[in-house]
Parts: C-alpha cells; sequence; structure tokens
C-alpha cells in the first residue's frame, strides 16, 4: 500500500458559507469534539458512538440510540464534514473526516470548541429540516 506524504497534500479552498455550516453543524450535533479528533487518524464506528459506549469513549455527553447518531451522521455527510468508509465488500458503519472536517477540526485544535447559541441551534435546524444549500 502506498504512503501518503502528508506534508504535499494539497489544501482544498472552501467558500466562507461552507465553513459557517460546516462548523455550525459540527458544534450543534450531539457528539463532543473528542469524536472528530479521533476521526482524524482513524474511522469510527457507529456501535463506537451509540448507547454506553459512546458516553464512556467520550463522543457523546449522554448515551444516544444509533437512530439518533446515525441521523447526526448522515446530516455531517451532507453538510461535507464525514463520509463513509467503504471497504471491498461494500459501505461499512464507520465514519471519517473528509478534508472539509479536518480543516474544521485542525483549526478547533488551536482554539477552544465553541458552545453553540440558540441562534445557532435554530439556524441549523431550519437549514437541515428543509435542506437549504446555505
Amino acid at each position: 500500500m502506498p504512503s501518503i506524504d502528508s506534508q504535499n497534500q494539497k489544501t482544498f479552498t472552501y467558500s466562507r458559507s461552507t465553513l459557517e455550516r460546516a462548523e455550525r453543524a459540527l458544534v450543534c450535533s450531539p457528539f463532543n469534539p473528542c469524536l472528530f479528533e479521533t476521526m482524524r487518524s482513524r474511522r469510527v464506528a457507529l456501535s463506537e458512538m451509540t448507547g454506553s459506549s459512546g458516553v464512556q469513549n467520550g463522543y457523546t455527553k449522554h448515551s444516544i440510540s444509533e437512530l439518533v447518531a446515525d441521523n447526526a451522521l448522515v446530516w455531517l455527510i451532507q453538510v461535507g464534514v464525514l463520509r463513509r468508509e467503504v471497504d471491498g465488500q461494500g459501505i461499512t458503519d464507520s465514519f471519517r473526516l473528509t478534508p472539509l472536517g479536518r480543516q474544521i477540526v485542525e483549526q478547533f485544535q488551536r482554539k477552544s470548541w465553541r458552545t453553540p447559541t440558540w441562534s445557532d441551534n435554530l439556524y441549523n435546524a431550519v437549514i437541515r429540516w428543509f435542506r437549504l444549500p446555505f
């Protein structure tokens, strides 16, 4: 398997609105920053994020069901922050960061992970409900 030279990887340029939407989706999600930091280095299975193991791993603040986790993860995929992991037999139940997600998580490493405001939650919910492209 060829190795990847991370020093020579191209960085993508995203519009300000794309970065803001992605950041808002991350901070409004039911997941802790620890999950996304783990996803920088490896894939994370759905079973590691749900129930008591999600709390034990530090991925969630409280126990969440598979349905809640899956819905939140699908939204993060649609925003462009995550992708499903694929193996030789098809799609798995594991997730990884996209280049956009990686860029946002790296920005949060330099500053603290912010708490979403009520307007963040409202705006994210409206966009998520109507699946608006902004």
